[in-house]
């Protein structure tokens, strides 16, 4: 789920809540929609595909001065008309809009709604039609809102109209992020600051499980108690280079969130016509005439590269190789007969690896640059060019950047082994987007990472993490993360090279970070945990459900174990960054370090 827009006022709300939603477009999305409510009742416009297609459908001759909108990315139900927001109950007397992901929304049809006729296959039906069948047993329309509300379990942000009150926006938010924003004679609501800069630049912040009612002239905050919460506004100081920031205290904690959205951004950015995931011809060509890829990277992008090596090996079965650039460009080794290289940066302009770029380039071999930025250096001076779509990338420590790269490594090793007549054995664009949706859920739990990294992080000068097979290079991703903005040493291992060395370094107290999300190393990664603990190490284990033990500190959504590395690296992400925050320490410009590297 991925936009939420409302506005109530004195104007016309459908050009504001359409321009809103194309604030909201970054974040990705499959359909939208709107419902304004006049004197005649509530009239909804929705449609699968773009905010382009929504606006064509819109009744122009409809005015309203209340209304709510949307945008949606599938988690529950297919793309599709049907599924679209906004929702409404079986009378029509209730619309919502709804972010986020209700996790007991069977258990709820169970319980309260077999009789009830659904039209939709998503779980925001499910909210509407209890408010629907709670307001029909004699409960005022804040009653039985707050009551659903205390039913429900899992993230969301909400919007509710009332055909019979149209004085009112209802809004609750859980997990999900959710403000509201203040004018002269009018209010509205938005996920993000960005969306209703068009009309205001004043908010109020909205904490988790608070239910909001939204007029021209006020706005009340209350409490799962019904108690008024009283808290002042603030003014977002947004300019040309800040705004990207919206209201998040960090750009990195931004970033961190938007990684669904980037997710189903490059799923969008690369389906055909057909659905199915592609690269361009000529990249393909070039990938299937290479006898060997080298892929050449820094940093995060190199441990992205790690990932894509296991991609490329085991599902189209070329062999790959991966190289630091700063070490490759002084030592190249001996190269194949007809290799391509895979050069992945960020900027595009990382000076290490164009270095070895130009040489390449001399030798007269092929180059494609995997990039999250078009016309970069890079990108302009390979022979192609493969994009991240992740947009702009502000904290130093990447986050984002480096889920694209796996994203996109992905797409282009399922069409080389397409291309070579090879089943993959799994639906990419299924599988991606389960991913999507894990990230979303993960990004709903920072409360549980921030306690990981108090638990563990608080004091100690030292971490180390430690993983198997694909795993192994996700935990290289974490340590790097912890130790560039909150400067504890922290290493990645391999779990089977610790008795070769590293385990004389384990004393009492020091944090050992375990991940364990594959199945055939499952068993020996445990044992590993056993060793450092048994010399004292205070060990944290993040699995995955279904690998899952007594005792382990986090449980990652399943998915499948290629994919796994996208949703591992969230939990890393967020312990390093509360990690950072509790030592005080500057989270988007660490020290000694820059965005972009462009000396060697």
């Amino acid at each position: 789920m991925c936009g939420i827009v409302g506005y109530i006022g004195s104007k016309d709300t459908k050009e504001i809540l359409l321009k809103g939603l194309e604030k909201l477009e970054y974040r990705g999305y499959d359909s939208a929609g709107i419902a304004v409510h006049n004197e005649e009742g509530v009239h909804i416009f929705k449609e699968k595909g773009r905010i382009a297609d929504l606006r064509a459908v819109v009744n122009e001759d409809v005015q309203s001065s209340v209304g709510i909108g949307h945008t949606r990315w599938a988690t529950h139900g297919a793309p599709s008309f049907y599924n679209a927001h906004p929702h409404q109950n079986e009378d029509s007397r209730f619309t919502l809009v709804h972010n986020g992901v209700i996790e007991n929304d069977e258990q709820l049809k169970q319980e309260y709604l077999l009789e009830v006729p659904l039209q939709s296959d998503t779980d925001t039906e499910v909210i509407v039609q209890l408010i629907g069948l709670l307001s029909k047993e004699g409960m005022t329309t804040e009653d039985a809102f707050r009551k659903t509300l205390s039913l429900l379990k899992g993230s969301y942000a909400l919007a509710l109209l009332d055909k019979e009150d149209k004085s009112t926006i209802y809004v609750a938010k859980n997990k999900s992020p959710l403000l509201v924003g203040l004018g002269e004679n009018y209010n509205v609501v938005a996920s993000d600051a960005m969306a209703m800069l068009q009309v205001t630049d004043q908010f109020v912040e909205l904490m988790d499980k608070e239910m909001v009612l939204v007029t021209r002239e006020s706005v009340t905050i209350k409490n799962t108690n019904g108690e008024i919460i009283e808290r002042a506004s603030y003014k977002a100081e947004l300019d040309a280079g800040d705004i990207e920031k919206g209201t998040y205290p960090h750009y990195m904690l931004k970033e961190v969130d938007e990684q669904p959205f980037v997710i189903r951004k490059i799923l969008q950015s690369y389906q055909n016509e057909k659905g199915e995931l592609t690269i361009e011809a000529d990249i393909l060509n070039a990938l299937n005439e290479a006898d060997r890829l080298y892929i050449v990277a820094c940093g995060t992008s190199y441990h992205a590269g790690l990932v894509g090596k296991q991609y490329v090996e085991k599902m189209a079965n070329i062999p790959v190789e991966v190289h630091v650039a700063s070490e490759f460009v002084y030592n190249m080794p001996l190269l194949s007969k007809k290799p391509l290289f895979i050069f992945i940066s960020q900027s595009g302009e990382t000076a290490d690896s164009r270095a070895v770029l130009v040489k390449v380039k001399e030798l007269g071999h092929k180059a494609l640059t995997i990039t999250n930025v078009a016309g970069s250096t890079m990108s302009r001076e390979a022979d192609y060019t493969l994009l991240l779509h992740a947009g702009p990338e502000i904290a130093v420590a990447s986050t984002k950047a480096y889920t694209a790269q796996i994203a996109v490594l992905s797409i282009l090793a399922a069409n080389v082994a397409k291309s070579a007549g090879i089943d993959i054995g799994f639906d990419l664009v299924h599988e991606l987007g389960i991913a999507a949706n894990a990230i979303e859920v993960l990004c709903d739990s920072k409360e549980e990472f921030e306690k990981i990294a108090r638990d563990y992080l608080s004091a100690t000068r030292n971490c180390f993490f430690i993983g198997r097979s694909i795993d192994y290079y996700a935990v290289l991703e974490g340590a790097l993360k912890l130790k560039e903005i909150s400067y504890i040493q922290a290493e990645g291992f391999a779990g089977g090279e610790l008795k070769h060395g590293t385990i004389a370094l384990i004393e009492d107290g020091i944090p050992v970070i375990a991940l364990a999300t594959q199945k055939a190393v499952n068993l020996n990664i445990r044992s590993n945990v056993k060793e450092v603990a048994a010399r004292g190490a205070n060990t944290c284990v993040i699995s995955m459900k279904g690998l899952d033990q007594e005792g382990d500190r986090f449980v990652l959504p399943a998915v499948h174990e290629l994919l796994a590395p996208l949703v591992a690296v969230i939990p890393f992400q967020l312990i390093a960054y509360y990690a950072a925050l509790h030592r005080n320490c500057d989270v988007d410009k660490p020290r000694n370090l820059a965005k972009s590297v462009t000396v060697e």
